[in-house]
């Protein structure tokens, strides 16, 4: 699937794990918080989310509360299929609902689920990337084969 619409070299992608505790989500919000603004004043100003619970979402979230001061941002929700949320509960569904109506863009990587449409997702990010922001605790999973990824692609 090719994206041109954003320029690689303007845009970043976020990639963390999905379990996190509540003080972590908190860091990683606060980082984020801190970090963006200093990119668009290097010209990374569009960011790609994956669409995952945990870190995902909150980057997610966090970019479109950052639009409120930052209008020049803009957010693409990478997802890897449609349904790709049908399994979760309730109140998560509502929510990231919510972030879809607000985002700039949404795109679905792949037609269905396939047993690598995650990693096709993640990608299909950092692709279009120049820079990965991770929040990386463990040497093993999808985060850590993403940001593997990104840095053989040669991203900061």
């Amino acid at each position: 699937m090719e994206d041109l619409s954003y320029n690689p070299a303007q845009s970043a992608c976020f990639t963390g794990h999905r379990s996190m505790t509540e003080d972590e989500l908190r860091y990683a919000v606060a980082a984020i918080t801190r970090l963006v603004p200093d990119l668009a004043a290097k010209g990374i100003v569009h960011y790609y989310a994956g669409g995952a619970l945990g870190f995902d979402l909150a980057a997610a979230v966090t970019i479109l509360n950052l639009k409120q001061s930052l209008p020049q941002l803009s957010l693409t929700l990478a997802l890897p299929c449609e349904g790709h949320m049908d399994k979760w509960r309730r109140v998560d569904r509502a929510l990231f609902s919510r972030v879809m109506e607000r985002a700039d863009r949404t795109v679905y990587v792949n037609d269905a689920y396939f047993s690598g449409c995650m990693q096709a997702r993640n990608r299909y990010m950092v692709d279009r990337s120049a820079l990965c922001i991770a929040y990386l605790t463990a040497s093993r999973g999808g985060t850590y084969n993403t940001v593997s990824y990104a840095e053989k692609r040669g991203s900061r």
